[in-house]
Formats: structure tokens, C-alpha cells, sequence
């Protein structure tokens, strides 16, 4: 079996909150991410859904390690990105790198797109300045601008030229893994389609290796190669877009599924969510036993009594639902 290029396993991260209770005497913990893991090869994609709140956007800064987790592991092509030193840690961060959500509030304004690009190089002492601003231009021209847009500025850009810039400036260390932090939800549909193309032109071209976080799942569906569908810090199902999006398993990945607009006018307005009800619980206090049972429509006794494991599935994915205990 080949080595996984990414490997995570058993990632947690709890946030203290400063928060007591009567004879508690320690703090309430928010857990953000509670044991996730999965594997990821090299030039796929990796698309993270869920609700705002779920811990999406968590696990990514814990997988680049700018947060420290409260315990697992990460390995990034055989290495162990937790157990690096300070100077070791700096060295590793050309082979991956974050793409935000708002790609002009990413940028530095009092720079030029040019500058912000070649940023990273300067950071990590490589190249002169001329060599720099050669291999700016180069990426301006990769992403779909003009290497004259140099020495313009972000604010002289619309959303989706401002996030060209920002891949851009991913790029110019030449990453093996870039994160993509709900990189097309601020731009408009026509915009997302012309990111989400370049995207994939430049797996193809540079064999990149993505992170694709959104919540949103018809862009999921378009890009990534595997979803993992996270609920309440945890993974409740995850495997092969294609399977997923055919034959769901989990229930609330079902009521995302059955969510998603029909590109029909003559269709009826979404008003079934698959039968969820009430609010996502609190993560400094999650349900005992499967933390979607509260709003689970085919909630079972053991849901409440016991936390189901994440395993695989006749369909080729994996689940975390007694439904599809073995």
C-alpha cells in the first residue's frame, strides 16, 4: 500500500474558555476539532463540508500548524509537521500553503499585488529583488492577469482578480499542498466558475495537492476528488466524491445533499431539509453518544447511549452512523 502524501490522525483541538461551572474545577473546553483523520494522495483533492461552526476552517490551521493541536498527528510526505523545531517549522511552510476566503482583505493595501505576490520570497531570503519581481510577473501571467499589473494595487482590482493575486502569491514557493478556505463564496457565480477552472488547470499543470474547504457542496462536487462531511468537530462521513454524492449514507449528510438548489424554475422551492429540526448543539457541551442524534429523523436508543465509529462502508466510503453497523 503507498505511503498517504498527507496523513492525519487522531487531530484535536480544545479551546479553553475561561469558563467555569459549579464544582467543576476546570475550565469548559471547546472542542473545536475531537479526533478526525484521514489520508490524502498526492495531486487530489480533499473537499471539507459542513455548517459554519463545525471546525472546518479549525482543522485546516491545525493541519498547517498555525495553531497547535491538542494531540495527534500530521505527516506531510513522511514527516511529522507536529514535532518540528521553530527553524524546521519555517522550512517546511514553503510546501503548503492557505488561500483565504475574502481575497482582498488578504492582501496587504499599502503594497502592490507585485509585492504581495513576491512577499513569501523575500520572507524566506530567496531570490535578489530583481529575481523576485521576475517570478511575480511570471505568476501574473499563470493566474490569468498581465505582468503589467505589477505595480497596481488591490484596491484597484475586483474579487476575483484580487484572489488570482492571491493564489499567486501561494504559488511562488512552489507548495506541494495548498488550503483553500472557502476560496470562491465571496465572488459571484460566473466569477467562481472562472476560479474554480484555474484551480484545476493548475493541479493538472504544477501537480498540486488540495484542501478545499466550503459549505458549499455543488462546488465540492466540481472539484474534489474525495469529501469529507464534518459535523460538531467530528467526521461523520467521508470517501469518492462520486459515491458520496450518489448514495449518501449519514442522515445529515443526506439533508446537505437534499439542500442544494435545483437549477430548475419550474422546480419546487427547497423546503424539506430532510427532516432536521432545532439547532446545531454547543460544542463546549456536545451530546453523549452520536452528536447528531438531537436533530437526527432516524434516531435509534443506542444514538444516545454510544459514539459510532467511523467505518468503512459497502459503498466504498466510510460512516460514523449505527445505521450502517456491520
Amino acid at each position: 500500500m503507498n505511503r498517504a502524501f498527507l496523513a492525519v490522525r487522531g487531530l484535536v483541538k480544545h479551546f479553553p474558555t475561561g469558563r467555569t461551572r459549579m464544582f467543576q474545577a476546570k475550565p469548559d473546553m471547546l472542542k473545536a476539532v475531537d479526533n478526525i483523520g484521514f489520508d490524502l494522495e498526492q495531486g487530489r483533492t480533499l473537499g471539507l463540508v459542513g455548517e459554519s461552526g463545525c471546525g472546518k476552517s479549525t482543522a485546516a490551521r491545525l493541519i498547517l500548524r498555525l495553531i497547535e493541536p491538542t494531540a495527534g498527528e500530521v505527516r506531510l510526505d513522511g514527516i511529522n509537521l507536529l514535532q518540528l523545531a521553530k527553524d524546521e517549522l519555517q522550512r517546511a511552510r514553503r510546501e503548503m500553503q492557505l488561500v483565504f476566503q475574502d481575497p482582498l482583505s488578504s492582501l496587504n493595501p499599502r503594497m502592490s499585488v507585485g509585492v504581495n505576490i513576491s512577499e513569501p520570497l523575500r520572507f524566506h531570503g530567496l531570490g535578489n529583488r530583481a529575481e523576485r519581481t521576475e517570478k511575480a510577473r511570471e505568476l501574473l501571467n499563470v493566474v490569468g492577469l498581465k505582468p503589467r499589473d505589477y505595480d497596481r494595487y488591490p484596491y484597484e482590482f475586483s474579487g476575483g482578480q484580487c484572489q488570482r493575486v492571491a493564489i499567486a502569491r501561494a504559488l511562488i514557493l512552489r507548495p506541494k499542498l495548498v488550503v483553500f478556505d472557502e476560496p470562491v463564496s465571496a465572488l459571484d457565480v460566473s466569477i467562481q466558475a472562472q476560479i474554480l477552472n484555474l484551480l484545476l488547470q493548475l493541479q493538472k499543470d504544477l501537480g498540486l495537492t488540495y484542501i478545499f474547504i466550503s459549505h458549499d457542496l455543488s462546488v465540492v462536487k466540481r472539484i474534489c476528488d474525495t469529501t469529507a462531511v464534518m459535523y460538531l468537530g467530528k467526521i461523520v462521513e467521508s470517501g469518492p466524491s462520486d459515491a458520496l454524492y450518489r448514495q449518501p449514507l449519514h442522515p445529515y449528510t443526506q439533508a446537505l445533499l437534499q439542500a442544494i438548489p435545483v437549477p430548475d424554475p419550474t422546480a419546487k422551492r427547497v423546503d424539506d431539509l430532510g427532516g432536521l429540526t432545532g439547532d446545531v448543539p454547543s460544542p463546549i457541551n456536545p451530546p453523549k453518544g452520536c452528536r447528531f442524534h438531537t436533530r437526527c429523523p432516524r434516531r435509534m436508543p443506542v444514538c444516545s447511549e454510544r459514539e459510532p465509529e467511523l467505518k468503512p462502508a459497502a459503498t466504498g466510503h466510510h460512516v460514523a452512523c449505527f445505521l450502517h453497523d456491520s
